[in-house]
């Protein structure tokens, strides 16, 4: 089981502590996360590769990653629906701006698979058996959420004014309730204690962050699971943003997860306009906060 999980939480913490007013500092930054980020889903794709018995694991991680997203996207719709019912979010007709290049977007959400792809070709076929891969990937980890807690803490976003925004706030707790939900539903199905299943489902989109904490804690094919399952659902958010955002923007906003305020963002300002863009922030701010405490609670009960 997962060491320390919880101190995961503490780089996070620490970075949105630090407040900086250097733009040069953080234009570094931002590289350095996006580096960091295709790093560690590289190691995740080398444990991968180097895992004993993976040809006769991958059907079954297959049809694990389908069972997960097919019960998330149930459960999500389903409570993003009711908390939409409940406080409807209206979107100005005509919306659309059409300037958002959706190719290229798909394409964007293909390159963390590949970072994955070419570390599990490494390791199966090139690299010999790398046991200190995995203490990197965790000590890459840490970097990343510190760097990422000042990214937060510097985008001019008071936390305050954040969890004020009801429709934000409102999403972000419906995702995670009905995740949560579709967890519990899935404990006899995946076969796993029912901490560890919470843990699964509690990445709302965040691939490189569930990939390596479920892959340390539960091994790497459980890790590959997580990932594909979280790197799915951005790209499924990306296909549905623009058919419901009209009438239904809570569901649009909402089964992005964490991604709703950076990498599917320009889905959701261009599909539904600028009314949509303080909610989708608010959202996947306060989800990219919760993902790594509830994954480092649940794991910690292991």
């Amino acid at each position: 089981m997962l060491t320390g999980a919880l101190l995961i939480l503490a780089p996070l913490f620490l970075g949105f502590a630090l407040m900086l007013e250097n733009r040069r500092i953080m234009t570094v930054i931002h590289h350095g996360v996006e580096v960091l980020v295709y790093f560690i889903l590289a190691l995740l794709g080398l444990g991968l590769g180097q895992m004993d018995g993976l040809a006769s694991q991958l059907g079954g991680m297959a049809v694990q990653v389908l069972i997960l997203v097919m019960m998330l996207f149930l459960f999500n719709m389903l409570g993003l629906w009711a908390f939409h019912r409940w406080q409807p979010l209206v979107v100005a007709k005509n919306a659309t701006d059409g300037t958002t290049g959706y190719r290229r977007l798909f394409m964007a959400g293909l390159k963390p698979l590949l970072a994955v792809l070419a570390g599990l070709l490494a390791g199966y076929y090139l690299l010999p058996e790398m046991p200190m891969a995995e203490q990197v990937a965790t000590w890459s980890l840490m970097l990343l959420l510190f760097l990422i807690g000042v990214q937060l803490r510097n985008a001019g976003l008071s936390l305050r004014r954040l969890l004020m925004n009801r429709q934000g706030l409102g999403i972000a707790m419906a995702l995670t309730a009905s995740s949560l939900l579709a967890g519990l539903a899935l404990i006899p199905v995946l076969a796993l204690p029912w901490h560890d299943v919470m843990a699964l489902v509690s990445g709302f989109g965040w691939y490189s962050l569930s990939g390596i904490v479920i892959g340390d804690a539960l091994g790497p094919a459980w890790g590959g699971v997580a990932f594909l399952n979280d790197v799915l659902r951005e790209i499924i958010a990306l296909a549905i943003i623009p058919l419901v955002i009209a009438t239904r923007p809570a569901m649009a906003i909402g089964y992005g997860g964490a991604t709703a305020m950076d990498f599917t963002l320009p889905v959701i300002r261009s599909s539904g306009g600028l009314e949509c863009v303080p909610v989708a922030i608010a959202s996947g701010f306060l989800l990219s906060f919760l993902s790594p405490i509830l994954m480092g609670v649940f794991l910690s009960l292991g």
